[in-house]
């Protein structure tokens, strides 16, 4: 570790010594001031201009990191949200719709992150870009599901995608095959910023590519960098002049975050007259969910906090379903003016996310990010509604993808509902073990998608592979013990069984 970060640490861990702290940090900025003008100057005339913005966003994050210390949230001023601050789903949906909802729907613009890649599921390229269902991708899904409104409604619903560098040349190439929709598609940018050494707090990027062995010298900072990124693409000012008032926006894997009618309406026309600024959709945890983002109360202002914020003696606290009950789907519903006005006064304050990364070679590095859902103690009048679990459908590994792909959901225009077969309106726990991560493999050991309606509870680990038809029931546990392998026969049916051992059907 260099001297100065050393100091620094030091420095940072001691009171009163605030004299001292201020002249490190100001060496600390110099370095890095002096790193990025040297990465600058090898930009060429094309890259210069949006290589700068990146770099002075970079740098006002940079500073702001070495400002803080600590867990960024006082535990003792955190308060559960008053009651109407957070207002029950059903209460908006009575409301009913209007006639004209034809011209709110005119007003707002679909946002999707689509940022990320594929990798966490064995995949190349943008995740947005894996087939979910019946060969549709994410992307396809989205875009059918815009074009029926548009189609229902006769409006123009514009959809806008948030790429990074990681993903916009493979999304734009894609984006030819939705010409003769019924969507507008627009994309910008996020930011490229540089990863530094967790030891020196210096840059690894000697320079500005960020192609072959560079790539790991950059990264897309988190969705927090929508409301910059967006700004500075000019494609907000362009979406205000159109005459358009709020955006919507998801995670483009979350395959329950459509266009939801009664939501636009209380944000059009509130029933109060005043007009929320910002909306946080949030849904009731359960045990699988109590690492979520969850709303409170924080200097009489809704804030989001995240896990890794929470100081370290309270995080079984933070993760109690009976204190916080609900947690941030990432389904918001924001006013363009707002993000306009607060993005021009330098006004959007978000916690900065410390994310630790260890690259191939075994260098450690640290890439400060932040998310978009923090920014909502900056806005004003802000909401959370509480939405039914279906508007969260993630689909982040293979077990969520044999969910979605499974007879537990209807496909009609894009939109995924569950079935109506289904007793229970809860999604069953299922748990693949490493042989499914990768889609690839996932895919070569289901022959096909089991009958999963009367299902709770799957577990499979091992080497298993699924016949045709197979029918899973109840609670069904498949354990192949290292070595062995099990095949579940054609026509099988599993109804409340463990499975274990070594079973291969063989052909005769």
């Amino acid at each position: 570790m260099s001297a100065l970060v050393k100091d620094f640490s030091k420095a940072m861990s001691q009171a009163g010594s605030s004299q001292f702290q201020e002249v490190i940090r100001q060496e600390l900025e110099y370095s890095m001031k002096v790193e990025l003008d040297k990465i600058l100057a090898t930009a060429n005339s094309n890259e210069i201009e949006h290589t700068k913005k990146d770099l002075e966003g970079f740098k006002k994050l940079f500073h702001r990191f070495l400002q803080e210390k600590g867990p960024s949230v006082d535990w003792g001023k955190i308060q559960r949200p008053p009651e109407d601050s957070i207002q029950p789903y059903e209460k908006i949906k009575a409301r009913g719709l209007p006639d004209n909802i034809a011209s709110d729907l005119n007003k707002l613009v679909v946002v999707k992150l689509n940022g990320g890649l594929g990798t966490s599921m064995g995949c190349k390229g943008p995740k947005s870009l894996i087939g979910v269902r019946n060969e549709n991708t994410f992307l396809d899904l989205t875009v059918q599901q815009i074009e029926h409104l548009n189609k229902s409604y006769n409006t123009d619903v514009p959809l806008v995608l948030m790429n990074s560098f990681n993903t916009d040349d493979d999304t734009k190439k894609i984006l030819q095959k939705y010409s003769h929709s019924r969507v507008k598609i627009y994309t910008f940018n996020q930011s490229r910023y540089p990863r530094i050494n967790k030891e020196t707090l210096l840059p690894i990027a000697k320079d500005v590519s960020y192609s072959g062995e560079n790539t790991e010298c950059w990264y897309p900072p988190g969705h927090g960098d929508i409301y910059a990124s967006f700004y500075n693409s000019g494609l907000l000012d362009n979406l205000i002049a159109e005459g358009k008032e709020y955006i919507f926006v998801s995670n483009i894997d979350n395959l329950g975050a459509t266009v939801d009618l009664y939501i636009l309406n209380h944000l059009m026309n509130p029933p109060n007259g005043k007009r929320c600024e910002f909306v946080m959709e949030v849904t009731n945890k359960t045990r699988a969910d109590v690492k979520g983002g969850t709303l409170t109360q924080y200097e009489n202002k809704l804030r989001l906090v995240e896990i890794a914020q929470v100081p370290k003696a309270h995080v079984d606290e933070f993760k109690s379903v009976s204190k916080f009950k609900i947690f941030n789907t990432n389904n918001l519903w924001i006013a363009l003016s707002a993000i306009k006005r607060l993005q021009e006064k330098n006004a959007i304050d978000m916690e900065i996310i410390v994310n630790p990364k260890t690259l191939d070679g075994g260098l450690n590095v640290i890439q400060l990010e932040t998310a978009v859902g923090a920014a909502i103690k900056s806005f004003e009048n802000s909401l959370g509604i509480n939405v039914p679990r279906s508007r969260f459908l993630p689909v982040k590994t293979t077990s969520d993808l044999l969910l979605v792909m499974s007879n537990l959901y209807s496909l009609n225009a894009g939109s995924l509902t569950m079935s109506e077969k289904r007793e229970f309106p809860t999604v069953p726990l299922v748990k693949l073990g490493s042989s499914f991560t990768k889609v690839q493999d996932y895919l070569r050991r289901f022959e096909s998608i089991p009958d999963m309606l009367e299902l709770d509870h799957l577990t499979v680990s091992g080497d298993v592979t699924f016949g045709k038809n197979v029918s899973l029931k109840g609670t069904v546990i498949i354990i192949a013990n290292h070595g062995d392998r099990i095949d579940i026969p054609a026509g099988a049916l599993l109804e409340n069984k463990i499975v274990s051992g070594n079973l291969r059907i063989l052909d005769h």
